[in-house]
């Protein structure tokens, strides 16, 4: 068997991206049930920039992956992505290499497609009026992952890089006919938003985004931030918010909003609603409540990312 190339190209479009939030909502039912786990992941710190190697299998597709990300938050000022990397999918069967497909672009796309799965499952209906923080990769991936899952009419985005920020409009309104809007504030951006993504490379631990800034019973995606000490939304939110994540322990261990919650008290850890719970009934958000998904990424989401998209691309050899 030839190993395949998949590139951000082939990674593109709405049906792949559906194709991969129904692999990630089958992975989180089998995560909650016991039948996988997510290993940790491995942390080098060179200083300027990190790199995570991140294993995982999906025993019941028969397949594992291996992601090598480098996280380097000083790139933005380069004109350099923050991440770069590669993924490797294997047959475990076999212990053949079945695709090498480009790690920024799976990281991305899969990002988007928790973050719709979430969106799906938590916001309301009819939830149409949509705030972006971020204007880069993931501001794009989480935007179309949006316009899949909910109708948006109307996307207003805040970022501090003038620049990018045009170039995420113009590329918008190439990808929807929504109303898409710049904002000079945080503030102005999130007031009254149905749906708030916040994509920043922040490393801080000052909250972006404050809890009284949220109208009540929007839905927020959290999944920026550059470690486990940062934070983009204020942690007294997730006081009176129905909080989703992956995994409790990998919430625990790397978001900072619910480090910070449940350290301060707005939250127990009988709070934390594992996405795979809510996929499967077994929780669920009041009638009117904020909803809040605040995504680590873990590994064996990119391996159900990479076999979603492998049977759908052009077949190229390396």
């Amino acid at each position: 068997m030839t190993m395949l190339i998949i590139d951000a190209a082939e990674m593109a479009g709405g049906d792949r991206l559906r194709q991969v939030m129904i692999a990630l909502s089958d992975v989180f039912q089998d995560l909650r049930s016991g039948k996988e786990q997510s290993p940790p992941r491995t942390l080098l710190d060179h200083g300027r920039s990190e790199m995570l190697v991140s294993p995982a299998s999906w025993l019941k597709r028969g397949v594992a992956s291996v992601k090598i990300t480098t996280l380097t938050p000083g790139n933005s000022a380069h004109g350099l992505p923050l991440i770069h990397g590669v993924v490797v999918l294997t047959d475990i069967n076999t212990g053949q290499m079945l695709a090498l497909l480009d790690g920024a672009s799976l990281t991305a796309v899969r990002t988007g497609a928790v973050a719709g799965l979430a969106t799906d499952l938590c916001a309301n209906a009819d939830a149409g009026n949509l705030a972006i923080l971020g204007a880069g990769v993931q501001a794009r991936a989480v935007l179309l992952a949006m316009l899949a899952v909910r109708p948006i009419r109307k996307v207003r985005i805040f970022s501090r890089t003038p620049a990018r920020t045009e170039r995420f409009v113009q590329w918008a309104r190439t990808v929807t006919a929504a109303e898409v809007a710049i904002c000079h504030s945080v503030i102005e951006a999130v007031q009254g938003a149905d749906i708030i993504c916040t994509t920043t490379s922040t490393s801080s631990s000052q909250p972006l985004i404050e809890a009284d800034w949220v109208t009540p019973g929007a839905h927020l995606n959290i999944i920026g931030g550059t470690h486990e000490e940062a934070i983009e939304v204020d942690p007294a939110l997730l006081k009176t918010a129905f909080v989703v994540v992956e995994t409790a322990a990998a919430a625990r261990e790397d978001a900072g909003e619910v480090r910070t919650a449940l350290t301060q008290g707005y939250l127990q850890p009988e709070d934390l609603n594992e996405l795979g719970a809510v996929i499967l009934g077994e929780s669920a958000a009041d009638e009117g409540q904020t909803t809040l998904f605040r995504s680590v990424g873990l590994a064996i989401e990119d391996t159900a990312a990479a076999i979603a998209l492998y049977p759908s691309t052009e077949k190229k050899p390396c």
